[in-house]
């Protein structure tokens, strides 16, 4: 695909995707989420262990949905999913993705994108980042994963008085409340998210795998526990038992699963 909104990057098992709309403090159009859609979708290379998620500038991670391009019904555009619809095809991307997908906060994550910061595994946060929901201020809600991941993450009642009030805090007071898992001073960011990204690399990525399988079984009941077993069915298919039952089909003979029994 061609992008015109983000910037998409490959490179020695690192993906990185960013919001390139400064212009308007990387809020989203349709365009844009639909390129986040795609790039998300080819983070599943085998190549990439880990991906970083972050906006254009200095002045925001992303601001959510852009507010310019909304009307009654949703948001312009005529691509294959409205906004609203891709946004959380996004969300779901980033939590069920087989590897870490870490938060790069270089300034404002605001409303849908302090929904995506939530959902990512991670945040590093620059010390100027400024966070904070705005759905009822401008007359929106995230009635799913931007609720229940921010509940899991600060409690019930920050996650009340972040929704309800649409504060904005500073990233020192992300980090007390668990929002955050590190803060930096912006020039020190990038090396900051390297640094945990090459930690990751280092670990094993089936681990990594199943232990993020493993936090989505335990928050998100069948739906979870799907992606968890698939996870495993994923790993007994590179068994010689499974090959053993796939040749006796196309062999037409019973399969001899005994010999497997002992190992």
């Amino acid at each position: 695909m061609d992008y015109k909104e983000i910037i998409f990057e490959k490179k020695e098992r690192l993906a990185r995707i960013t919001i390139n709309r400064p212009q308007r403090y990387n809020a989203c159009n349709l365009q844009a989420v639909y390129e986040l859609i795609d790039a998300f979708n080819q983070c599943w290379d085998n190549e990439i262990g880990v991906v970083v998620f972050t906006g254009a500038g200095e002045k925001a991670f992303c601001t959510g949905g852009d507010q310019t391009t909304r009307d009654i019904g949703g948001y312009e555009g005529e691509l294959l999913l409205p906004l609203e619809v891709g946004w959380q095809r996004v969300t779901y991307l980033i939590r069920t993705l087989p590897k870490p997908v870490i938060a790069r906060i270089n300034g404002y994550a605001i409303g849908g994108g302090h929904v995506w910061h939530v959902n990512c595994d991670l945040s590093i946060a620059a010390e100027h980042a400024q966070l904070g929901q705005a759905g009822p201020r401008v007359g929106s809600f995230d009635p799913g994963f931007g609720t229940g991941d921010l509940m899991r993450s600060v409690g019930i009642k920050r996650a009340k008085e972040i929704w309800y009030l649409c504060r904005r805090y500073s990233a020192q007071q992300a980090l007390e409340m668990g929002l955050v898992n590190a803060v930096v001073p912006y020039e020190k960011l990038d090396d900051e998210v390297d640094q945990w990204c090459q930690e990751l690399l280092e670990k094993s990525p089936t681990a990594l795998k199943m232990l993020k399988y493993a936090f989505l079984a335990e928050t998100d009941g069948v739906a979870g526990v799907t992606q968890l077993g698939v996870g495993g069915l994923s790993l007994y298919y590179g068994t010689e038992e499974a090959v053993e039952g796939k040749n006796a089909f196309i062999e037409k003979r019973k399969p001899n699963f005994n010999q497997f029994r002992n190992k």
